[in-house]
């Protein structure tokens, strides 16, 4: 499987830690990861810790999470990016978006 989730801190922080791969192949289970959260959740925090390689598609699967859930009060945040995915999020101003840490 290309990601987990899990939801921390009483059902408000979801977490949705991916795999090395953050591509194409990764659509379905990318939606299905957010589609039907519970209306607790405040915060969604996509882990890309162990990713090592994105492409455009998941630049677009990020946005597409945004726009789907632009009518709650969610927070959207990007953490553990190693160096060269850290440098595609700047260069495409994903930290104009999202909180990158």
């Amino acid at each position: 499987m290309g990601l987990s989730t899990a939801t921390h801190r009483a059902d408000s922080h979801l977490i949705i830690a991916l795999d090395e791969k953050f591509d194409f192949a990764t659509v379905h289970d990318f939606k299905e990861a957010y589609t039907d959260i519970p209306s607790e959740v405040k915060v969604i925090e996509v882990d890309l810790s162990n990713t090592e390689y994105m492409d455009s598609s998941a630049l677009g699967m990020l946005l597409n999470m945004q726009k789907n859930l632009s009518g709650r009060e969610i927070e959207f945040r990007i953490s553990h990016c190693r160096p060269q995915v850290a440098r595609i999020l700047k260069i495409s101003r994903f930290d104009k978006k999202f909180i990158i840490s």
